[in-house]
């Protein structure tokens, strides 16, 4: 289970929402029970790029021997 402001890594492409596996997200609301989540994500300057409820299986933890990496996003 995540808790609300928790970072979480996207477990595979959104294409819908131009986000891709391994993007960086912040849960920002849990819905009952854990069975989903609302996740931001944001670009570097703190600009809102989605917003979507997502289950379980759809993210992961961010683990300690990870790195970020930077990437442009492509606006629809």
């Amino acid at each position: 289970m995540f808790n609300e402001l928790e970072t979480v890594v996207l477990a595979h492409d959104l294409k819908d929402h131009n986000l891709t596996r391994g993007d960086v997200g912040t849960v920002v609301h849990c819905y009952a029970g854990g069975k989903a989540y609302e996740v931001e994500f944001v670009t570097g300057e703190g600009k809102t790029v989605a917003v979507v409820t997502l289950e379980k299986s759809d993210i992961r933890p961010m683990q300690r021997q990870e790195i970020l990496h930077v990437r442009t996003f492509a606006v629809a």
